[in-house]
């Protein structure tokens, strides 16, 4: 266990946690911001967030920052990485017996990790309707995510139409030619999650994974556990992101992308573009022509809940080249310039 400048860290078989230094402030934390690397990634991926968080808001939050799909194991595929998640987080749980609230702030593929984790730590409220007050507010109607109240739902530059054509993976150049034979041999160099990403997986005769993930499906509350969240947030890079691209982070068709002008804000120079939608109807939306009918199920089942967009350029920065890595501050030296992106987080963070 180390403390340094106002944060605690301590390292475990479950991940590394980061708290408060001041015992008067961590004595009243009770809200676990669970958050969650990309493929290949470690726990260190979040070490700059998770210490900025916990300095800026010492009395609200406690840092769980996972590590049980570090590295090669984020390749086994979003459902295993997901169950693994929810096993930790209920681990970290236990452990924390003090904790009321939970959100979780995730990278990339991590997102969708996450999405697939919620769906398996949601629980139905305690009492039915029919025993409830009539003054019952809607956040008591909502379940929980392992016993605890969701509030904030974060994902940050996270394929969440998968990586199918169409543009979305950048470097990929919108060859059609290109983009096919990848979703061919994605497997052979990211195996499981490549498929899951590239959507050609069909185990056991069902419908890829994160078709699956747009509605409950079974056991797995994917979509009732999204909206138990109080918040949805999309951060997206609207350019220079040569592994996610723009449509697929923010969970909008081609025709949706909205026209983004040069920050005037000193604080957040790097944020674009905001918005926050409404859930939509899932009859009468308009379909692009270059959106295929399985991205079109995706965007439909994903926005009939409410999300707050949040677009993201590095376009002016020396760094530009890695914003995937950038917005997130992968590495505090060499990422630097995404400070304003994870301050913004923490400005708008409902705890």
């Amino acid at each position: 266990m180390g403390g340094l400048e106002g944060v605690c860290t301590e390292e475990s078989v479950g991940g590394t946690d980061v708290w408060s230094a001041s015992d008067a402030a961590a004595s009243t934390a009770d809200h676990l911001v669970v958050m969650v690397h990309g493929i290949l990634g470690s726990t260190t991926d979040w070490k700059f967030a998770a210490d900025q968080f916990v300095r800026m808001l010492p009395d609200k939050v406690i840092v769980h920052c996972s590590e049980r799909n570090m590295h090669k194991l984020t390749l086994d595929g979003v459902d295993i990485m997901g169950e693994r998640l929810a096993a930790e987080v209920l681990e970290v749980i236990d452990r924390r017996p003090e904790i009321r609230k939970i959100s979780f702030i995730a990278h990339s593929v991590g997102g969708l990790v996450a999405r697939y984790a919620i769906g398996r730590l949601y629980r139905l409220r305690k009492k039915p309707l029919e025993d409830l007050p009539n003054d019952t507010s809607d956040d008591n109607l909502r379940g929980t995510i392992g016993g605890l109240e969701a509030m904030n739902f974060i994902t940050v530059a996270t394929p969440h139409l998968g990586s199918r054509g169409n543009k979305q993976v950048p470097f990929l150049f919108g060859v059609i030619a290109i983009e096919k034979v990848a979703s061919l041999v994605i497997h052979w160099i990211f195996r499981r999650t490549g498929r899951h990403l590239f959507l050609t997986d069909n185990d056991d005769g069902n419908p890829p994974l994160l078709q699956r993930m747009v509605d409950d499906w079974d056991d797995l509350y994917f979509m009732s556990a999204l909206e138990a969240f109080k918040r949805r947030v999309a951060y997206s890079n609207v350019g220079y992101d040569h592994i996610v691209g723009w449509r697929t982070s923010s969970i909008r068709r081609n025709s949706e992308l909205p026209k983004w002008e040069d920050s005037l804000s000193q604080k957040y120079p790097h944020i674009v573009y905001e918005e926050r939608s409404k859930g939509e109807c899932t009859n009468g939306s308009p379909i692009d022509a270059d959106c295929d009918m399985l991205e079109e199920k995706l965007v439909t089942g994903l926005t009939r809940l409410s999300w707050e967009r949040v677009d993201v350029s590095f376009h002016s920065s020396k760094q530009r080249f890695a914003a995937h890595s950038v917005i997130q501050v992968k590495d505090s030296f060499v990422h630097s310039e995404g400070a304003d992106v994870i301050h913004h987080m923490i400005d708008h963070f409902l705890t």
